[in-house]
C-alpha cells in the first residue's frame, strides 16, 4: 500500500502538464487598469484575432461580465468603421 501513496505524491509533484490549473486574472477587473471603450482601437485590437474573430475568455483570462462589455465595444468599433471586419489593421492619424 505504502508504494501506491508514493507513486501518488510523485505524480502530484512532477505535474508538468501544459494543463495545469494556473489562476487567470482578469486584466479589466485590476484596480487601475483601463477601461473598455469602444474608441481605443489599440486596446480592442488585442482581443481580436487576424481574421477578425474576437477571443475567447477562456484564452484571454477576461471575467465574463468584461468580456461582455469587450464584445459590445468591439462591435461597436467595427461598426463606426473605427475597426476592420476582417483584419487586425487600422489607421492611426
Amino acid at each position: 500500500m505504502k508504494k501506491n501513496k508514493y507513486k501518488k505524491n510523485r505524480r502530484e509533484e512532477k505535474s508538468n502538464s501544459p494543463f495545469e490549473n494556473k489562476k487567470k486574472f482578469c486584466p479589466f477587473s485590476q484596480p487601475g487598469s483601463p477601461v473598455i471603450d469602444y474608441k481605443d482601437v489599440r486596446l480592442l485590437s488585442r482581443y481580436i484575432t487576424e481574421k477578425g474573430k474576437i477571443i475567447p475568455s477562456r484564452i484571454t483570462g477576461v471575467s465574463r461580465k468584461k468580456q461582455k462589455e469587450l464584445s459590445k465595444a468591439i462591435k461597436k468599433a467595427r461598426f463606426l468603421s473605427l475597426m476592420s471586419y476582417t483584419n487586425k489593421s487600422y489607421t492611426s492619424s
